[in-house]
């Protein structure tokens, strides 16, 4: 399961503390004229590094290895690398035989009967750079098409932005460091995410997404429903704990006559005059923004001691060294935006269009 996709698709392979990461795209449309500066200004969002963020220092720059002639896909499978070059694996000796509370380490050791306790391994979320690289790619292929995608973050801890889509700036979200669109709320969150790490704890939140410009007809019936290729994409992200889509949960608690949206005519089209749908009808796009939302847990890796036990069952106390993020949320947008337009371009690519 290290393959995503049905005709875009990405394949991934590296730990966090291997010498590289690696990737490889296939069905990249041909004839595509990439920007490589743009593919590197999107890894250098997800990049470690900031007072907000792990101290880990990784410069994240890609090197293309095929599937370009002069700067164009020329449709053959495009293989990259990304490499490690600032992993201190000595700071996680002490986990060689110590489960951490809420991580993937019990888990990997019971099902492979051996794991990776540098970093994660493989479970770690340094693995989301090989998709940024391959969303970024996604995204010039869908930009062709008028196609563009939007992530920010909606909510962290206590602290919500409250407004939707259509009353926000998407120029604002990289102008501050949590990537919420609305200064004001943005310093509030910042303000959150430090009181945590300060106590050696750490803090969720909620990441909102839009597609503009997509076409009526992207989207399969029954098990292949659009919606449920986005959920898949994004519950496959680290810390991803919950989707939503349109008035999503929050809908769900209203009456039906606050929450359809009635048809009208416009410019001779069809389309709604709200939508609270999130763009998207019997698993089909309708032509309006497809909006959602994923949440994100607490980072589970606590900087105080906490209880576990050892792999022979023992308790122990858990004292963490290392380096890492006390909330999740600033570098997850790109890795949210990324897995949208990767989803997007195969959907499109599906339906023919």
């Amino acid at each position: 399961m290290n393959t995503f996709g049905n005709i875009f698709r990405i394949t991934s392979a590296g730990e966090s503390h291997g010498p590289a990461l690696t990737g490889i795209v296939d069905g990249m449309p041909a004839g595509v004229r990439i920007d490589f500066d743009a593919v590197e200004a999107q890894m250098a969002r997800r990049r470690p590094g900031g007072a907000l963020a792990t101290a880990r220092r990784e410069t994240d720059s890609v090197t293309f290895l095929s599937g370009f002639m002069d700067g164009v896909t020329t449709g053959t499978p495009i293989a990259f690398t990304i490499a490690n070059a600032d992993h201190h694996s000595q700071d996680y000796e002490s986990l060689r035989h110590t489960f951490r509370p809420s991580h993937a380490d019990y888990t990997y050791q019971a099902k492979y009967g051996i794991r990776d306790h540098r970093g994660g391994g493989r479970s770690s979320a340094r693995e989301t750079a090989v998709r940024v690289a391959a969303g970024a790619l996604a995204m010039q292929a869908l930009a062709q098409k008028g196609i563009k995608i939007y992530a920010y973050a909606s909510q962290i801890g206590g602290v919500a932005l409250g407004k939707g889509f259509g009353e926000i700036d998407p120029e604002l979200i990289d102008t501050n460091e949590v990537r919420c669109p609305d200064m004001a709320v943005a310093e509030r969150m910042a303000a959150e995410i430090r009181s945590a790490a300060s106590e050696g704890d750490t803090v969720g939140g909620i990441i909102s997404c839009v597609i503009t410009g997509l076409p009526v007809g992207v989207g399969e019936p029954i098990y292949g429903k659009f919606q449920a290729m986005l959920a898949s994409a994004m519950m496959s992200i680290n810390a991803a704990h919950g989707f939503d889509y349109g008035m999503g949960f929050d809908g769900c608690c209203c009456r039906g006559s606050q929450m359809i949206d009635p048809f009208i005519a416009e410019n001779g089209r069809v389309t709604t005059a709200s939508n609270n749908s999130g763009g998207i009808q019997g698993g089909i796009t309708n032509g309006a923004p497809v909006t959602f939302r994923v949440a994100f847990k607490p980072v589970a890796t606590l900087m105080r001691p906490v209880p576990t036990v050892n792999d022979d069952g023992e308790p122990v106390m858990l004292h963490v060294r290392g380096r890492h993020d006390p909330c999740v949320i600033p570098r997850a947008v790109p890795v949210v935006q990324a897995m949208a337009a990767i989803t997007t371009l195969d959907a499109m690519l599906l339906a023919r269009i």
